[in-house]
């Protein structure tokens, strides 16, 4: 089922746990994510960086990751993960993507939250979601996210996080805390302290990007100092490239393989679920929907009284 930000993450807030985003760049990495929020009962949020979009666009993503979501029994939220422009941020918009990301980070404070507030608006005027960062989540160099920059990570401040969440409106805000995007070449020094403290005075959900390559003690945490989502792209690519270079033999072909890439990538994603606490949180969504018709009813009879 198709879901937007708005459903899943203040469950996650609420009991300290995380929904992880899985960006998926072929048809057996969604499969295999999806299998594994499936087995596991999770909430998930698949879909694609503007950065990755030269190896698959929006259009083919859509064509496939929209009735796969659809499909599922579980909640799924179509998001446009790092979306840098206007025009890819409503493009995804446009085809059916249930949640964008408007990135604005390396922009000035005040021209982030100006552009963030104006694509907020657009997004929720049609019923979707939007996340936004504030300070700036650096890349190592040679990942597939990597945009060419070496980490230059500018850490988020606990103030203007509070004042950017309530200017903007965003559903969800990812932070800078020493983490950066891609394979790390030495251990990241988070700094916990800062997001601890962010938490404290911002009601709107954190993110936590640059994942890959953490600790699960690192996860676990940063999920215990308010962390609501967590961005992974780089260990399911790895597990779908590994599966793939030690199972080949000479005459062996692609379809001899998908069977397995799928279950490889559907591993690696529920080895990150179990750590993220999320799974058995499908249910959550129900509850929400439960409750927002139960909310309405009596709105409405409140409003006949009236």
């Amino acid at each position: 089922m198709l879901v937007t930000l708005r459903e899943i993450l203040p469950d996650a807030k609420k009991n300290r746990y995380a929904v992880g985003l899985f960006n998926t760049v072929d048809l057996e990495m969604a499969k295999g994510v999806l299998a594994a929020a499936e087995e596991a009962r999770s909430p998930v949020i698949i879909g694609s960086a503007e950065v990755l979009l030269p190896y698959t666009g929006l259009e083919e993503l859509t064509s496939f990751l929209v009735p796969l979501a659809k499909k599922a029994t579980v909640p799924v939220v179509l998001h446009l993960d790092h979306g840098l422009t206007v025009d890819c941020v409503q493009k995804a918009i446009d085809l059916g993507f249930t949640s964008v990301m408007y990135d604005c980070s390396t922009k000035s404070f005040q021209e982030n939250i100006w552009d963030v507030k104006t694509m907020a608006d657009y997004a929720h005027r049609r019923g979707l979601s939007i996340e936004a960062e504030l300070g700036h989540v650096g890349s190592n160099d040679g990942g597939a996210e990597s945009v060419g920059e070496n980490d230059n990570s500018i850490y988020t401040e606990p103030e203007e996080a509070r004042a950017f969440a309530e200017a903007t409106g965003v559903d969800a805000l990812a932070v800078a805390i020493g983490t950066a995007h891609g394979a790390y070449k030495s251990k990241p020094k988070l700094d916990f302290n800062r997001l601890k403290e962010i938490a404290e005075i911002v009601e709107t959900p954190l993110v936590l990007h640059g994942g890959s390559g953490l600790s699960d003690q690192d996860f676990r945490s940063a999920i215990a100092n308010g962390i609501s989502k967590v961005n992974i792209f780089t260990d399911i690519n790895a597990a779908y490239a590994r599966y793939s270079h030690d199972n080949y033999t000479e005459g062996c072909g692609i379809t001899d393989l998908m069977p397995g890439i799928t279950d490889a990538v559907k591993e690696a994603t529920l080895e990150k679920m179990r750590v993220f606490g999320c799974p058995g949180h499908a249910a959550a969504y129900r509850e929400y929907v439960v409750q927002g018709v139960v909310r309405n009813v009596m709105q409405a009879l409140k409003k006949g009284r009236g």
